[in-house]
């Protein structure tokens, strides 16, 4: 009994996580918009993590396709990054004009809005910290108006600035698709690589090699053991999940 190898029985790691958001600006960013008259909808950040989660699926799945979209998504986190950065910066300095006998303390909602998060994807999270840091923002873009630091026309244009930034990174990530194919399919040129270049066209070649892929690209799946294909057609689901919200706030403006 004593020499008898010990088994245990371990199941997977998990952990309970969630988002607080304080202003109407970034609980719109995470419902995404309706489509409207004229306007197509968009995808929230709840939309995107649902879209990461299937790249990296069939990134897995060793679909040079997903690897290309999720370079593409990489690149796009870090101009949104940036974009949001360049906002910060005059924001800071505004408040920084408070003159030292006044003591402005944090900005924060009595009634916060907590969401509940499950993402199993790298990208999915680079996103999320995006809108923490845009919530971040909008909190003190209120304030420093309501102090009279900055005029309503600049809280309101630095407020749209950041929100369509994030709307660009999520509308780039409502395009992608699954194409089913693998790497082998492309080497053998079968029906399956020549259908998805039409569809899809043509990939750098490093990427189809599999020598250039993303730095939170997953391990691909050992050949032959093809598993159930992402489901990538379902994307837009994200825009309904409380669309209802998102138009009623749409009416508040920079009023939150």
């Amino acid at each position: 009994m004593a020499n008898e190898p010990l088994q245990l029985n371990l199941g997977s790691l998990r952990s309970a996580m969630s988002l607080t958001l304080h202003t109407h600006h970034a609980s719109r960013i995470w419902h995404g918009r309706a489509p409207a008259e004229g306007r197509p909808g968009i995808i929230g950040l709840n939309g995107f993590i649902s879209a990461m989660n299937k790249m990296k699926r069939g990134a897995e799945q060793d679909d040079p396709y997903s690897d290309w979209w999720m370079l593409r998504i990489e690149d796009k986190l870090t101009q949104t990054k940036a974009s949001l950065q360049a906002l910060r910066e005059p924001v800071d300095q505004a408040l920084a004009d408070v003159p030292p006998a006044l003591s402005l303390g944090e900005n924060l909602n009595v009634q916060p809005v907590k969401l509940p998060l499950f993402v199993n994807a790298q990208l999915g999270f680079m996103a999320v910290y995006l809108l923490a840091d845009y919530d971040d923002l909008a909190r003190k873009l209120i304030l420093a108006h309501h102090t009279a630091l900055i005029d309503r026309s600049t809280l309101e244009r630095w407020l749209n600035d950041g929100a369509h930034a994030l709307r660009s990174l999520f509308s780039l990530a409502q395009q992608y698709r699954y194409s089913g194919t693998t790497r082998d399919d492309f080497a053998a040129k079968n029906a399956m690589a020549r259908a998805a270049l039409e569809k899809f066209g043509e990939l750098p070649q490093d990427v189809l090699e599999g020598t250039r892929r993303s730095r939170f690209a997953p391990p691909i799946a050992r050949r032959g053991t093809r598993s159930e294909a992402p489901v990538a057609d379902d994307l837009e689901s994200g825009i309904a999940d409380g669309a209802g919200d998102a138009a009623r706030q749409d009416d508040e403006g920079a009023n939150a």
